[in-house]
Parts: C-alpha cells; sequence; structure tokens
C-alpha cells in the first residue's frame, strides 16, 4: 500500500458521502457535492501524477484507478439523471455510461488475447474525461434549470460525443481482433 494507492481508495469511500451530501434537503448540498466530486476528479489526476513521480506504480493501482473513476462517474450520473428527471440529460448520461461498459469489457477480453496495448488509453479519452468531469461539476454545483445547468449539460453532450469518438477509435483499433476473417481478408488484399 503506497501514497498513490490509498488517494485512489480515497475516491471510493467518497462515492457514499458524495450520495449522502446529495440527496440531504439542503440548498448547500449542491455545491458541496460538486466539491466533493471536484476533489475525486483531483484525486484521480494526483494518484497518477504520484505514482509517476514517486516511482510507485502498482497492479493494484493500475487496476483500482479506472475501477474508482468509472464508478464515481456512474453513481454522479445516476443521482444527476434521478435529480433532473429529464431526457436532455438522460440522453448523454447513458451514451457515457454505456461506452464505459462496453470499453471495459473490450479491455478485458484484449487482454485476455493478450492484445491490450491495442485498446490503450488515447488523448481523445483524456479530453472526454476532462470535459466529462467538468459537466457533471456544473450539473451538481447548479440546480436544475438554472442557466449554468444548461452550459452543464451543453458540456455533457461534447463529452457523450468525444465518447462515442473514442468508443470509435478503441473499436477501430480491435476490429482485426474481434473479427478475424475481416483481418485475413484485409491482408489478402
Amino acid at each position: 500500500m503506497n501514497l498513490p494507492n490509498l488517494i485512489t481508495m480515497s475516491r471510493i469511500v467518497m462515492i457514499p458521502v458524495f450520495v449522502v451530501v446529495f440527496y440531504l434537503p439542503s440548498e448547500w448540498s449542491y455545491m458541496a457535492s460538486a466539491a466533493i466530486f471536484a476533489l475525486a476528479g483531483i484525486t484521480d489526476w494526483l494518484d497518477g501524477y504520484l505514482a509517476r513521480k514517486l516511482n510507485q506504480s502498482t497492479p493494484f493501482g493500475a487496476f483500482l484507478d479506472p475501477v474508482a473513476d468509472k464508478l464515481m462517474v456512474a453513481v454522479a450520473l445516476a443521482v444527476l439523471i434521478e435529480g433532473y428527471a429529464a431526457v436532455l440529460l438522460t440522453i448523454p448520461a447513458t451514451i457515457i455510461i454505456g461506452r464505459e461498459i462496453v470499453i471495459s469489457a473490450l479491455r478485458e477480453w484484449m487482454a485476455e488475447i493478450g492484445s491490450r496495448g491495442s485498446v490503450a488509453v488515447s488523448y481523445i479519452g483524456k479530453i472526454k474525461t476532462t470535459a466529462q468531469i467538468a459537466a457533471i461539476v456544473g450539473l451538481l454545483a447548479f440546480p436544475p434549470g438554472n442557466f449554468w445547468a444548461y452550459v452543464a449539460i451543453g458540456l455533457l453532450y461534447i463529452a457523450a460525443a468525444l465518447t462515442l469518438w473514442s468508443m470509435y477509435l478503441y473499436l477501430h483499433a480491435a476490429w482485426g481482433d474481434l473479427f478475424p476473417k475481416a483481418k485475413s481478408k484485409e491482408s489478402q488484399a
């Protein structure tokens, strides 16, 4: 157990705290839940930075980091879907959650066949994550109907579009392994 792994684990511990704060019947719960989510976003960057800087990368950390990220984002989007109860927010949120499931399964399968490197995290994925975190913080900070909440929904649509694009890139990179006959036809041409 090292500092980067403890920081990653703190993100998982923040999830129930985040949910409780989100549902508190108080006006300050919007900003408080947004602050908790923003702190989780900062720890996502910090644990990776420290693991590289201190040369403390571990297999456990490599496993736990994406799990913590996906759990926090999925829980935040789930409470926002319920809180907003609007198709305008539900569409991009379900695209983002669905993509995470598809790509997680793809990475797991590619690792099983020894081709994990072809579905590594891309630069577009990092931009998507940044847009997603900013959108979720905005949606948490401002109640439905607020001007800034609409801005955050727009940002969530940008994140969803980037999500679809990055999913396409991952699937395209894995296509030959998913459909070996198509791969062999391309090499014959």
